[in-house]
């Protein structure tokens, strides 16, 4: 027998990972994706950690900052605007978490992504696109 999670664990813990792969752009919190799962709060992020590496805090947020990295390089839209639409709810906390993960604001990072990109894409074309107005 190994020492990681068995495979039943790796599967409930897969299918709270999933749920924020699939909806990390919308306010998760770890109480309801542990539930997901079957399992406390405290409980799930020890096993999602021994088994990811990770805490699902961490996880999330690194999914939330690489798909900001695309709307920085493509989108006409703000940093504001990007931070709300990735799932962040504070500008600050979006940004002091950029810089954690990327050595660089999301403002610089968007200024180095621009130099060789194309035009970026309208903003009101991104949110039309992505659900951001509604009908």
């Amino acid at each position: 027998m190994g020492d990681g999670p068995d495979i039943a664990v790796l599967h409930r813990l897969r299918l709270a990972k999933d749920v924020m792969d699939r909806d990390w752009a919308e306010p998760l919190d770890v109480a309801a994706v542990a539930a997901r799962a079957g399992y406390s709060p405290y409980h799930f992020v020890r096993l999602f950690r021994d088994a990811y590496g990770e805490t699902p805090g961490r996880y999330l947020a690194r999914r939330r900052i690489e798909r900001s990295k695309d709307l920085l390089r493509s989108a006409d839209l703000t940093v504001t605007d990007i931070c709300m639409r990735v799932g962040f709810s504070s500008l600050g906390t979006f940004c002091t978490r950029f810089k954690q993960m990327e050595g660089m604001t999301p403002t610089q990072f968007r200024a180095g992504a621009r130099r060789t990109a194309p035009d970026p894409v309208p903003g009101c074309f991104v949110m039309f696109w992505a659900g951001g107005f509604r009908a």
